[in-house]
Order: C-alpha cells, then structure tokens, then sequence
C-alpha cells in the first residue's frame, strides 16, 4: 500500500508570506519520503473543521502547479474539484495545463460540490443536488472527449453545449491524464465510478463500510462490463492516529484495509507546516505500508 499527502491547512505561523517557502518543502519532503500522491483541496474558503471560512485558504489549480515545479515524482491532483466551480471546457483545459507542465503527473480528482456558504459567499450558482450530479457526469465526458484527439467536434448536453472540444497541446499522460471521482454515494457517484473513472476516493471510516462501498462498486461495475480491478482504490484517513502521529496505532488501523485492494492511504495533517510533518510521520509511515504488503 502507498502513502499519499493530502495538505488542507495553510495557517502557518509566518503567515501568507512563508507559504510558498513551506509548499516547497512539502514537495521535496514528500519525494525525499517516497509518497506517491500529494494534493491540495479545492476550496476557496477553509472548511468549519480546519478553522473556518475566516483562515486561510489557496486556490487549488494555482497551488498544484506550484508544486508541480518543486516536485519530479508524486502524482499530483485536488482532492476533489468541484463540479460547480469551473466550466467544464476550462477545466480540462486547465487539468491539461498541469499535466503538460508536470510531465504527465495529474489527476482529475472530481466531485459533485457541497460547500454551500462558499457558493454563496463568493456568487457562485450552487444547484440542487440531483442538478450537480448531471453536471458532473457531463463535465467528466467533456473532458474525455478533450482528450481524445480523434473528437474535437461540439459537445450538445442538458446543461453544457461546447462548439469545438479544441485542448492544444494533449495531454502528456498516456493515454490522458487520471480521473478519480471522489465520494461514496452508492447510488450516482459509485455509479459514475464504475462508468467513467480510473480510480475512486473514499473516506477510511472502517473496513467494513469500505468493503461494503467497494461491494457497491463491484455491482455497477458488472452492469456496465468492466472489470473492478482496473479502478484505483484510495482512501482518506483521518483518524487520531495521524493527528498524535502515533506510527504504531496508525499500523494497526491501516493494517485492516489491506485485503481491500486499497492502493493508496491519503493523509491530511492538521498543520499548516506539513513539511516536518512529512518528514516526522509520512516518512516512516510509507515504509511501514510497504511491509504489510
């Protein structure tokens, strides 16, 4: 099983002024550790959990391509993008954009939206649930027919209409860069997994509610004709093992979702200094999952 980093808090203690120094080291220290996946949220305000609306937050796409000048390995990708915050056509045009200058090294990471005080706050339309899961559904195609360079004709959907699906240069990816639908919702978004995605992300809530999602996803696979095995499986840990960086109890939690098939464990320090963090806890945490397998 892989480590990967997911950094959601920028309140560092030097202020704004020292993020850019901080994200730099995060990405060396996650190379130097041997993590394989490093993102960032995409958000404009901070979520309740990690302080609020009031504490600092950086715009996603901004922030990985940042990174992917400090880093030459890891994967990088948001964790997730909401559907809602860009046009679709921009957003492929976008994700391409770090693809390209990361040398191949991006995942769409996608989702319907939920943050309802940042669509307001900020102007942004916020549809009904149902709405969104449409969107996202059409965003994702779009963005498939971006990367195939065979199908840069018009897009005619419910609620996106696109004359020419240009996207120059391709991707660096082969055969485009990843896509990874986030969320467990066993109805839609499973569903959408199974149809359209290379990997899912799931919250590590326990092994046997994984198992069960991943049962879900199993079955929509098969309606569709295609094979489980061929979607990433991830998960997001947040449990108080990570946050006392206790390595030992972190062992024993992780330890039970091997036999998921999970390929990757993402961890979200609570610090808006994640490179000692890095260091201290993700460095040794990704020997550790390496000898469960």
């Amino acid at each position: 099983m892989r480590v990967g980093v997911h950094i959601n808090r920028f309140d560092h203690s030097g202020g704004g002024p020292a993020l850019r120094a901080e994200l730099a080291a995060a990405g060396a220290a996650a190379e130097a550790a041997g993590v394989s996946w490093l993102s960032v949220m995409d958000h404009y305000f901070q979520m309740e959990f990690n302080g609020g609306a009031e504490d600092p937050m950086l715009e996603a796409y901004t922030t990985l391509g940042y990174l992917a000048a400090h880093t030459s390995t890891v994967r990088l990708g948001a964790l997730v993008t909401g559907v809602t915050y860009r046009h679709p056509g921009l957003l492929a045009k976008i994700a391409t954009t770090l693809d390209v200058l990361s040398g191949g090294r991006a995942t769409l990471g996608i989702g319907a939206a939920w943050y309802d005080r940042e669509h307001q706050g900020l102007g942004v339309p916020f549809p009904p649930l149902a709405e969104r899961f449409e969107r996202l559904e059409e965003t994702v195609r779009i963005c498939l027919q971006m990367w195939d360079p065979d199908a840069d004709g018009p897009f005619e959907g419910r609620h996106f209409r696109l004359a020419e699906t240009l996207c120059v240069p391709a991707p660096v990816s082969s055969p485009r860069p990843e896509i990874m639908i986030g969320g467990s919702g066993e109805r839609k978004t499973l569903r959408l997994v199974a149809r359209y995605a290379d990997a899912c992300n799931l919250f590590a809530t326990s092994p046997e509610e994984v198992r069960h999602k991943l049962d879900v996803l199993r079955r929509h696979c098969d309606a569709v004709g295609r094979d489980p095995g061929t979607v990433r499986r991830t998960v997001v840990h947040t449990g108080e093992a990570v946050t006392t960086e206790d390595l030992d109890a972190f062992t024993r939690d992780i330890a039970r979702y091997t036999e998921l098939g999970i390929d990757t464990v993402i961890l979200a320090p609570r610090t808006g200094e994640p490179a000692g963090w890095i260091e201290r806890f993700a460095a040794p945490a990704v020997e550790l999952l390496a000898d469960l397998d």
